[in-house]
């Protein structure tokens, strides 16, 4: 009967999941499919016709390809330097901890945001230029506009990943390595480039594909530099939107971020796996670490550099021109009840998106990890996973445009949310389920022999161990919930708005002191929820520890 009874829980777990899918990403995908094939003339390849044959589009294409190619290894080139001075240098802990710190602090701003962050640092009154003299060492806009900010948008993501892999390469390989004559050189390459190869190249395809569909950054610095992301934009939202061109922009747009996934499933080959790992204390050597330590640091000033505008500008009266202190622009803000409505909306959204992400996940993981679900369900949720990481948030949102457009769902906070728990699924649900599989897979056979039934058992047994996990995951969805614009701006109203797309809104009239005081309320607001949630973390992990000697 127990049996029974999981078989029936988890069956409507995996039946909510693949309804609320196949309404919100698979339905929305295969309309915009047709759109695309869909004109004033019936059905057929016009809008392709029509799209590459436009003016400018080709180029666009290129423009796209270079800056998010060339940000990407620039990119990841300086994610390793951070993450190697952490990982293997011996520069005091509280140094490591600031190089860590600096290389997630991107994470907590939306996109449009370095945009103007770039221009208020580098442009002809910016403070990094105003501190160099005066001296403009290139122009903001175009090309050097957009890597820039790409560098700083995919920092956070590129460093995780090297990070992370680089805990678990096995260092007795480098005194191997010195054992066997090997310089220094040689030992770097042989014990810690060569485990890292399949991970470089998946940040460097990470970072491409999310460069190369991102709007903000592009909307704030391109100029005239036009991407497939502003084309789409255009195409959307412009004077005269095209529904039919906009929806093969979008399919364009799909194919980077399809090819990806194709590229990080073949490399997965190059990733060495060793069946221990061994922590050996690093050998004094005071040149590595001054010369790695001098490396991470510039990288991190850069970032701050940048940053910095952000914590500037706000309390400043007239940034260049009148920079004496003065909190007019938070008075501003709070006294403006449309301001103010649209910053609680953005809680609002984030607050929900993570409580219903957080159990969708949750169920998904369950489903695919702590039951006897069949291989096609299982096979069902891991797709589903695979999918939502290859669609781009833009695309996403034209999608919900084109489809909801007419319904009661148009302009809701609902559909926001719902749209927002599908764009951001694939990486808590991978953290979940990572969580649960290391889990002792016994304690449900345990539970059931002692006469509990699934549900209890996961209820008293699995969540208070998984607790850490959803508090991360619940962390993850606030956060990208409250810095995501390429999606939201395509379905919020006059009534829903939220903070990146009322700032979109505010650069359409210059209106840059509340943009970067909205920006800044955006960055506490996401601190402090990581660091509540770090706090809940540390505690609960604690008491699991304490629970396992005591047992």
């Amino acid at each position: 009967m127990d049996a029974g009874r999981k078989e029936k829980e988890i069956k409507l777990i995996l039946a909510a999941v693949v309804v609320l899918f196949g309404v919100f990403l698979v339905w929305p995908m295969i309309m915009i499919a047709i759109q695309s094939f869909t004109s004033d003339s019936g059905v057929g390849t016009e809008g392709y016709k029509t799209i590459f044959a436009m003016k400018g589009f080709g180029t666009s294409i290129k423009n796209s390809l270079i800056t998010s190619g060339l940000s990407a290894v620039i990119t990841s080139a300086l994610a390793f330097v951070m993450a190697y001075t952490v990982s293997y240098t011996g520069v005091p802990g509280s140094y490591k901890k600031f190089i860590k710190t600096i290389a997630f602090v991107p994470m907590f701003l939306p996109t449009i945001t370095y945009g103007f962050a770039i221009i208020y640092a580098f442009g002809r009154q910016g403070l990094i230029t105003r501190l160099l003299g005066g001296r403009q060492f290139f122009d903001i806009y175009g090309y050097p506009g957009l890597i820039l900010g790409y560098i700083i948008y995919t920092l956070p993501i590129s460093f995780v990943l090297i990070y992370n892999t680089m805990g678990y390469i096995d260092r007795r390989y480098m005194v191997v390595s010195k054992i066997l004559g090997d310089d220094a050189l040689r030992s770097f390459s042989t014990a810690v480039l060569r485990p890292l190869t399949g991970t470089f190249a998946a940040s460097v395809i990470q970072c491409f594909a999310l460069s190369f569909t991102d709007y903000g950054i592009p909307n704030a610095v391109g100029g005239r530099t036009d991407v497939i992301a502003t084309v789409l934009y255009n195409q959307m939202l412009g004077a005269l939107p095209d529904f039919n061109t906009g929806s093969v922009v979008a399919i364009v747009m799909l194919l980077p971020s399809a090819a990806s996934i194709i590229l990080l499933t073949y490399i997965e080959r190059f990733n060495i796996r060793y069946k221990t790992v061994s922590e050996i204390e690093l050998r004094r050597n005071y040149f590595r670490d001054i010369s790695w330590g001098i490396g991470a640091g510039i990288i991190a000033l850069f970032v701050i550099g940048i940053m910095a505008t952000v914590f500037i500008v706000p309390f400043v009266k007239s940034w260049p021109y009148e920079t004496s202190f003065t909190l007019d622009h938070f008075r501003k803000v709070f006294s403006d009840s449309e301001l103010s409505g649209v910053y609680r909306n953005s809680i609002y959204t984030a607050t929900l998106t993570s409580i219903f992400g957080t159990l969708v996940v949750y169920g998904s993981a369950l489903a695919s990890s702590r039951s006897n679900l069949g291989k096609t369900g299982k096979k069902t949720i891991e797709s589903i996973s695979l999918v939502t990481n290859t669609i781009p948030g833009m695309v996403l949102g034209i999608a919900y445009m084109l489809l909801f457009s007419g319904t009661p769902l148009q302009n809701t906070f609902t559909l926001i949310i719902v749209c927002n728990i599908i764009h951001f699924f694939s990486t808590p649900y991978l953290m979940m389920k990572n969580s649960l599989d290391k889990m002792d897979s016994s304690w449900e056979d345990t539970a059931r022999l002692m006469g509990d039934n699934w549900l209890k058992t996961v209820v008293r047994i699995v969540t208070p161990n998984a607790l850490p996990t959803l508090a991360e995951v619940f962390s993850y969805y606030f956060i990208n919930a409250m810095v995501t614009i390429s999606a939201v701006i395509f379905i919020v109203g006059s009534e829903t708005m939220v903070l990146t797309t009322k700032i979109k809104e505010l650069e359409h009239y210059q209106q840059f002191d509340d943009i970067f005081v909205l920006s800044l309320l955006i960055l506490l607001t996401n601190l402090a929820v990581k660091c509540i949630v770090h706090i809940i973390t540390i505690r609960k992990k604690g008491r699991l520890k304490t629970n396992e000697k005591e047992n």
